[in-house]
C-alpha cells in the first residue's frame, strides 16, 4: 500500500479559493480538484463517518451531531466512542488485506475507543470543583504526554468558544507530523477546524475572513511539504462549505406557544424536558430533528412547521430514506432549513430564565448545537471570571451572549450554491466534475492500493 494523508480542511469550498490561498490555489493547478455533492446531514460527524465507511447516516448511525436518545429520554451531543459508527471502517478493510497496516487519526471525529493505531482527540480534564482543563485523550495513552510535551498543551480555548483561532489547528498539523516521525502510519486522517468558527461568525464574504484564510493556507503548505517529503500522496478535501445566513429560527419556541414543549423551572432558571414534552426539535446548524412523544401531534406539528418562515423541507420518516438519513436515531421528522436561515435551540422566552449552562461554553448540557458560543458579551467580564478561577474561587464563565442573530454563516443543507459545495483535490481525483459523498470512500481507497 501507498503512504497517504487526508487533509479535512473543513469549510473549504471553491468560494474561499484565491488570492487569499496563494498555496492551495497553485497546488490545485498542479492536480484536480472536483466537487462533492453535500449530504444530509452536511455536518463534521456525519460526513466524516460516511467518508470512512462508504455508507449513508441511514445505516451507520451518525444522523447528525447529537440526537435524542428514547431510553435515556435525554438530548446528547459530542460524543466521542467509535462504536456509535456502524459499518466497517477503512483502516479494517485496509488491516485485513495488509497486516503491516497501520493509520492515524489526528481529530477526525468519533476517534475513541476505535481500532486505529494512533488516535488523538479533544478531552478536557472536568474537575471535582467544577473547572475544566485543556487536554487531549491519545492511543496510546502515551502519545498525548509525548506530544504536549514537545508542543506543550493542547490549546482547547482555541479549538471552541470565543477564543477559537488558528492555534488549534497549528498544533493539530504539528501534532500529526510528529506522529508521522515517531510511528510512520499508512495512512493519516488530519482534521484542522479554523475555518469553521470564523465562517459561522462572520460568513463567506465578509473582508475580515480574508487573514483566517491566509492563516489556514500556511498551515495547508506546511503538511504539504512535509508529507511530500515523506513521498505520501496527499488528498485535500472538505465536509461542507458554510453559506450566509441572516434567519435564526426557533422551533423549540414555536412548539412551547402550542403547549407541546414542556420546561421545568429551578432556581428560577429554565430547563427543557424532553421525556415529558409531546414535541420538540434538537436544532443542528441548518437540520432539526423533531422528535414526537405523542404520535397524536404528528399533523398538528407538520401543520406548525409547514406555516413556519424559513423552511425548505419537512421529512418524515418516509421523506428520509430519499435523502439516506431514515434511522431510528433520526427525528420523527428531520427539518432542512433554507439556504439563508438556520435552527436555535432556544426554548425561553424570557433571557432572565435562560438556563445557566446558556450563557456558558458547555457544547454537553445544551440541547441544540449552538454557535453563539464563539461571541463574548464582554471580556472585561471574563477576566474577572478568569481571576476568581486563578484565586481558587468558584466561578461561572457565563460570558456567552444571547443573540442567535450574531450568526452570519451555516451549513448542514443539501440546498446550498454550487461555489459552497465541499471539495476535494487529489492527483487521483475522479475525472467526473462532481462526487457524491460514498465516493469519497473510494477515492482513498485506490490512493492507498496504487501500486509501488
Amino acid at each position: 500500500m501507498v503512504k497517504t494523508v487526508v487533509i479535512d480542511v473543513v469549510a473549504l469550498s471553491s468560494s474561499l479559493i484565491g488570492d487569499y490561498t496563494p498555496f492551495i490555489q497553485d497546488y490545485i493547478s498542479r492536480r484536480s480538484m472536483v466537487s462533492i455533492n453535500p449530504m444530509l446531514p452536511a455536518m463534521t460527524t456525519a460526513v466524516q463517518s460516511t467518508y470512512l465507511t462508504a455508507k449513508w447516516p441511514s445505516e451507520h448511525g451518525i444522523v447528525g451531531n447529537g440526537w435524542y436518545d428514547k431510553a435515556e429520554c435525554e438530548i446528547k451531543f459530542w460524543k466521542q466512542s467509535n462504536k456509535l459508527v456502524s459499518g466497517e471502517k477503512i483502516w479494517d478493510r485496509a488491516r485485513a488485506i495488509e497486516p503491516g497496516f497501520t493509520c492515524s487519526n489526528m481529530f477526525w471525529w468519533y476517534n475513541m475507543y476505535s481500532s486505529v493505531d494512533f488516535s488523538v482527540t479533544p478531552r478536557p480534564n472536568y474537575l471535582a470543583d467544577g473547572r475544566k482543563i485543556p487536554d487531549c485523550y491519545s492511543q496510546p495513552a502515551k502519545l498525548r504526554d509525548y506530544l504536549q510535551t514537545k508542543l506543550g498543551q493542547f490549546p482547547l480555548f482555541q479549538f471552541w468558544g470565543p477564543g477559537a483561532n488558528i492555534k488549534s489547528s497549528h498544533w493539530i498539523a504539528d501534532a500529526s507530523m510528529l506522529t508521522d516521525e515517531r510511528h510512520d502510519p499508512t495512512l493519516t486522517l488530519i482534521y484542522l477546524p479554523h475555518l469553521d468558527y470564523c465562517l459561522q461568525k462572520f460568513g463567506p464574504k465578509d473582508a475580515a475572513i480574508s487573514k483566517e484564510l491566509e492563516e489556514i493556507d500556511k498551515v495547508v503548505m506546511s503538511l504539504v511539504n512535509y508529507y511530500e517529503s515523506k513521498h505520501a500522496e496527499i488528498i485535500i478535501l472538505s465536509e461542507y462549505g458554510i453559506g450566509p445566513v441572516n434567519e435564526p429560527i426557533y422551533l423549540n419556541r414555536l412548539f412551547r406557544e402550542q403547549g407541546l414543549l414542556q420546561v421545568r423551572e429551578e432556581r428560577g432558571l429554565e430547563l427543557l424536558d424532553a421525556g415529558a414534552s409531546k414535541a420538540f426539535a434538537v436544532a443542528d446548524h441548518q437540520i432539526a430533528h423533531v422528535y414526537l412523544n405523542d404520535p397524536s401531534v404528528k399533523e398538528k406539528v407538520h401543520s406548525l412547521i409547514s406555516s413556519s418562515s424559513g423552511i425548505a423541507m419537512i421529512l418524515d420518516k418516509k421523506e428520509q430514506e430519499r435523502y439516506h438519513i431514515a434511522h431510528e436515531r433520526s427525528g420523527d421528522f428531520v427539518i432542512v432549513a433554507e439556504p439563508n436561515g438556520w435552527f436555535a435551540y432556544y426554548f425561553w422566552f424570557d433571557d432572565k430564565k435562560a438556563p445557566d449552562y446558556a450563557r456558558s461554553v458547555d457544547i454537553h448540557k445544551k440541547p441544540g448545537y449552538d454557535p453563539v458560543e464563539m461571541f463574548m458579551t464582554s471580556k472585561m467580564r471574563a477576566g474577572y471570571k478568569l481571576m476568581r478561577k486563578k484565586s481558587g474561587l468558584r466561578y461561572v464563565m457565563d460570558v456567552i451572549p444571547l443573540d442567535a442573530n450574531l450568526i452570519k454563516g451555516s451549513h448542514g443543507s443539501v440546498g446550498v450554491l454550487p461555489e459552497y459545495y465541499p471539495v476535494l483535490i487529489s492527483d487521483h481525483a475522479p475525472g467526473s466534475a462532481k462526487l457524491v459523498a460514498t465516493d469519497v470512500y473510494e477515492v482513498i481507497w485506490n490512493t492507498l492500493m496504487q501500486k509501488h
